[in-house]
């Protein structure tokens, strides 16, 4: 059953989460103020399955139980599908900034894929079918999941098992005939209050020493033995906050102390040896959203960079150096959002699990382009924008009878545009880029989803080098191609303009896109 966002809502107070924000106890996540900008951006996603010109890209049919699941629950079975994911996001994101939900479609794929991987390790089928259950429990509920995922880590320098603390890695306490326990930490759970479940993920790549520490499961975000430490989502009753007093993110730090979980939810419980195709998986189809969800968020700078051109009284099509500045905002969000399109089109089929995974070089450099220029679309931003989105008065003046109609009169530039209205546009920037939840936005947008040198590290152990390599040999006949053991010859592919290096497997279906909402729709 398709939720509503008033469902969902209703959903969570089913629920009893231990949750802190600001260090007080929240008695009900969905009546707590500091949380209401989170609880309202997750029900944009579902109130967008409901409506009628959005539905062809927020919902799909699952392949193999027939469900119509939303989007962000949906396995994907084309390179069709990636590609609606990725504009599904993007659409999500320019609502609400961080729509959040789409992680719970990165490790929903990424936990399918290591499932059928362990089954064909191990010639079984049982952990296909225990995913397979809690998959269709969670698309007929249309649940939300936080991903737990990054550990405290502790002492970097060290593995897992090595830590002088060991709950700074989740980790397997006990096992019996009906479930296991875990206890540890998971440091940054994107909307961890306002979640129905968690699924708790290793974080890095394991040795058979770490296998206690190679642990995935679901467990409520009310189990016994679970806290929640939280910030609070977005800037909710600060006046200034032109859009983050409406949509935000809070993230948690979330505590499990000998929490049971039984076998059905358990996914896997000592394989360590898959702990890194996991990770890698998840970071790949992370990373493809990402880069939507970032485009969305340039989307709103180009627009509201656009109306403050405007309200200052400038054409940008006409003064060059605001047209030069716009179209290098323009050219940095649709440059990494054309990563996501091209990691979308040459996605590739896992072995294991038959779904698709996006190209994990255009999607870490798309991520890694995002990373690195967040900071300069917020320059970007402030440039065409001036100084007045950090020197106004408080919006309080603005019904002051003793100041309001002299800044009115001050304060307009355009005489097409009121001053409320410029007004409105400068500090609707100011929250996106120069407020708290501005600098939340750029280091989001830099370490979410890894750092950039993992992102690095990433391209280069997918690139095809050796492809480039082979070119080069064979054009200058040099004859050292055949080398096996040349390390930068390892890494090879077939051409993207070949049968075997684009086409794939799988029918890809696209579905037309919406119309952008006009200026008087509402969510």
């Amino acid at each position: 059953m398709l939720m509503s966002a008033q469902d969902y809502e209703e959903s969570l107070r089913a629920y009893r989460p231990r949750v802190f924000v600001d260090g007080r106890r929240v008695d009900s996540v969905v009546d707590e103020p500091s949380l209401r900008p989170g609880v309202q951006a997750i029900g944009v996603t579902y109130d967008f399955a409901q409506r009628q010109e959005y539905a062809p890209l927020m919902t799909a049919t699952q392949q193999g139980n027939g469900l119509l699941v939303n989007r962000m629950l949906h396995i994907n079975t084309s390179s069709g599908d990636l590609l609606n994911k990725l504009e599904a996001v993007r659409l999500l994101c320019q609502e609400t900034g961080c729509a959040q939900r789409y992680l719970t479609h990165d490790a929903l794929n990424a936990i399918h894929q290591v499932s059928a991987r362990i089954d064909d390790a191990r010639g079984t089928t049982e952990h296909r079918e225990r995913f397979a259950a809690y998959l269709k429990e969670v698309q007929q509920r249309d649940l939300t999941l936080g991903v737990a995922m990054t550990d405290a880590k502790g002492d970097r320098s060290r593995k897992p098992h090595q830590q002088a603390n060991p709950d700074t890695y989740v980790h397997v306490t006990q096992r019996d005939g009906k479930g296991i326990r875990i206890s540890g930490t998971k440091a940054i759970v994107t909307g961890a209050p306002y979640m129905h479940e968690f699924l708790v993920m290793p974080c890095r790549n394991m040795g058979q020493a770490d296998a206690d520490f190679a642990v995935c499961c679901a467990v409520p975000v009310d189990a016994e033995g679970v806290t929640i430490i939280a910030r609070p989502a977005g800037r909710p009753g600060e006046k200034s906050a032109r859009f983050s007093n409406k949509y935000g993110q809070s993230t948690g730090v979330v505590v499990f102390d000998n929490v049971f979980v039984p076998w059905d939810r358990v996914f896997y419980a000592g394989e360590w040896e898959h702990s890194g195709y996991m990770t890698y998986n998840y970071a790949t189809h992370h990373r493809h959203s990402c880069i939507a969800a970032r485009a969305g968020f340039g989307d709103l700078l180009i627009g509201a960079g656009a109306l403050m051109c405007e309200a200052n009284g400038f054409d940008p099509g006409e003064e060059h150096h605001l047209r030069d500045q716009m179209v290098e905002l323009i050219k940095i969000t649709e440059g990494f959002y054309a990563c996501g399109v091209a990691a979308s089109v040459y996605a590739k089929q896992d072995e294991a699990a038959q779904s698709f995974v996006p190209d994990a070089v255009f999607a870490n450099i798309g991520k890694l382009l995002l990373a690195t220029q967040i900071y300069d679309m917020h320059k970007i931003a402030h440039y065409v924008s001036g100084g007045l989105i950090v020197a106004l008065p408080g919006p309080d003046e603005d019904h002051n009878p003793e100041t309001a109609a002299v800044l009115s009169d001050v304060l307009r530039a355009n005489p097409d545009i009121p001053y409320d209205k410029r007004i409105e546009t400068a500090r609707f920037i100011e929250d996106l880029t120069a407020s708290y939840q501005g600098g939340w936005y750029s280091i989001i947008s830099l370490h979410g989803g890894g750092s950039p040198e993992a992102m690095k590290r990433e391209i280069y152990r997918n690139y095809p080098v050796g492809s480039k390599v082979a070119l080069v040999e064979r054009l200058m006949d040099r004859g050292l191609t055949e080398d096996p053991d040349r390390a930068i010859t390892r890494n090879t592919q077939p051409g993207k303009c070949c049968a075997q290096g684009c086409t794939v497997p799988g029918t890809p279906v696209m579905v037309d896109l919406p119309a952008l909402p006009s200026a008087s729709s509402s969510v």
